[in-house]
């Protein structure tokens, strides 16, 4: 069934861990938004990441934590779909059930950092991501792509001018994006979890709370 929204702004997907999730994947979140005029963020947590050790938080907590921190944020939403298949969860999954679900002409767009594109070659059938949704690589300032090999061949193909682009076509452009770096990380906050200090004002109090209450990143939770 198709998803219907109130316009035909574009729609993003934003994946990771989320191991927990912090302030800034949130800010990171609300500026995706803005600058790429997007009508929706799924914030899509990984239930087993093929590219990184499995997290020793269940995926359920940590979408929980997900859904908690974009609670009352009307463009942000919790996507829980990779929870619910097998296997590792691989991105070209989502992008084509999303696809099915927005239909053919609503543009797509999948978020990923500037490290991750670098190894996109590894990723399970990454030369049909651009079939199904545009890339948007979030670069820290001055980062640019290689200048050789086919990752540089690849987004010298597929390159978008600026973010009004995304709306031109449903899929097949890669563009460029700095946002602004918050010095936050999620290891940093588990490592101040286990050494029994504060992480508040790092991440939103309601995932704060959830993580105390559930007793989260503790010695024995790795």
């Amino acid at each position: 069934m198709t998803v219907t929204t109130p316009t035909d702004r574009p729609i993003a997907i934003f994946g990771g861990t989320f191991n927990p999730i912090h302030h800034g994947h949130l800010r990171s979140a609300i500026e995706l938004v803005e600058l790429l005029g997007l009508e929706r963020l799924h914030l899509m947590p990984s239930a087993l990441p093929p590219h990184r050790e499995a997290p020793g938080c269940p995926a359920e907590r940590r979408a929980d934590m997900v859904a908690l921190a974009v609670a009352g944020e009307s463009h942000l939403v919790c996507d829980r779909r990779e929870l619910a298949r097998s296997g590792p969860s691989w991105s070209i999954d989502s992008l084509v059930e999303l696809r099915a679900e927005y239909g053919a002409a609503r543009s797509l767009c999948l978020v990923m950092g500037c490290d991750a594109v670098l190894g996109l070659e590894s990723w399970h059938r990454w030369q049909e991501l651009l079939d199904f949704a545009h890339i948007v690589v979030i670069a820290r300032p001055g980062w640019q792509f290689p200048e050789s090999g086919t990752i540089a061949d690849w987004q010298r193909q597929h390159r978008l001018a600026d973010a009004a682009s995304l709306g031109q076509a449903p899929a097949g452009g890669v563009l460029l994006l700095e946002l602004r770096q918050l010095a936050i990380s999620s290891t940093e906050i588990r490592d101040l979890r286990r050494a029994g200090r504060s992480s508040r004002y790092l991440l939103p109090d309601p995932v704060l709370d959830y993580i105390e209450k559930f007793q989260l990143y503790t010695d024995a939770d790795h």
